[in-house]
């Protein structure tokens, strides 16, 4: 890397890509990423037992279904503990690339647990749907899913204020069910509330199914995701575009092929040729290509680059991999 600071920019416009948090270096990612994960698995404990006294105390099976979830979010959060404990292990001699795949793993392991808890919920909603049954002590019911909404909106602005620092995939799929929790638990309280006010005995099994559905819609979302990043999916169009605007901003770039891109938990790859001009020396080259390298640093501060020299038009290469 050279000590002067190249004088050209990218386009000032474009907007900051996912992978730019607000200011954490890798040690503070990785502390809030650890926190953020206890935390999860902390608050899940806690509203577990609390939903299994008020589903004891009202037989609902919205209740139940809220506490299904609950029981699942202790194994995804602790699935996620322990996936994020292992993708922050540095590179090593048989792991060159390090180990951020644990997350996406962690990812699809929640996706099968939600996805499953959704699926055992219709059937209990449906049964229950055919055959009412009365809600009994509601009231205890409607104040425990009010502490649920409480301490899970909590959790819910912590993650999404470690996601913003660290861009962490583990997380931010944690948090996309308890944001989908704090939708559930005011369903199953406006469900109480019409079985205990109206004698809608109807509504509880109702409540319930529409949960299923919301979690088997964030189940897909989860996995969809982290598929893509166990499959080495190209980063967004965006992202990819915010790169090529970079390497074209160097007045000495003739022009650039073969953009390889990937993410593999906190890290990013970026792999591109360069096309110079064919009469410069190696170390004119090798000075333009840290330069790029450091600009694309600073959009993407967590990425790993390798950027390979061509001369100008010697090699013709398929327009797939442009």
């Amino acid at each position: 890397m050279t000590d002067e600071r190249p004088t050209y920019r990218a386009d000032p416009v474009s907007p900051a890509p996912r992978d730019a948090p607000e200011g954490a270096g890798p040690a503070e990612s990785a502390r809030l990423m650890r926190r953020a994960s206890r935390a999860a698995v902390s608050v899940a404990s806690l509203l577990v037992v609390a939903k299994t006294f008020a589903w004891l105390m009202t037989g609902s099976v919205a209740m139940l279904s809220s506490l299904v979830d609950s029981l699942l979010d202790v194994v995804a959060s602790g699935i996620n503990l322990l996936a994020i404990r292992h993708a922050l292990t540095p590179a090593d001699a048989e792991h060159r690339f390090g180990h951020g795949k644990a997350e996406p793993l962690a990812g699809l392991g929640q996706a099968v647990f939600i996805g499953g808890s959704a699926v055992f919920l219709l059937f209990e909603a449906t049964n229950r749907l055919l055959h009412p049954q009365p809600v009994e002590n509601g009231m205890i019911g409607v104040s425990v899913m009010a502490f649920s909404v409480v301490l899970t909106l909590m959790l819910v602005i912590y993650q999404r204020y470690v996601v913003r620092k660290s861009g962490s995939i583990a997380v931010s799929a944690d948090s996309v069910h308890y944001k989908a929790d704090l939708l559930v638990n005011l369903g199953i309280i406006g469900g109480l509330l019409a079985v205990i006010l109206l004698d809608w005995r109807f509504v509880d099994p109702l409540v319930a199914i529409a949960v299923a559905a919301y979690i088997s819609f964030c189940a897909w979302q989860i996995f969809r995701t982290s598929f893509n990043m166990l499959m080495d999916h190209e980063l967004p169009g965006e992202d990819r575009q915010r790169i090529k605007d970079i390497v074209h901003a160097h007045p000495e770039v003739r022009s650039m092929h073969d953009l390889r891109t990937r993410s593999s938990g906190l890290n990013t790859f970026i792999q591109l040729h360069l096309e110079l001009d064919g009469g410069m020396t190696l170390l004119d080259a090798h000075r333009i290509s840290d330069e790029i390298e450091e600009r694309i640093l600073d959009a993407f501060p967590k990425a790993e680059v390798i950027i390979h020299e061509d001369p100008e038009g010697v090699e013709e290469i398929p327009p797939h991999l442009a």
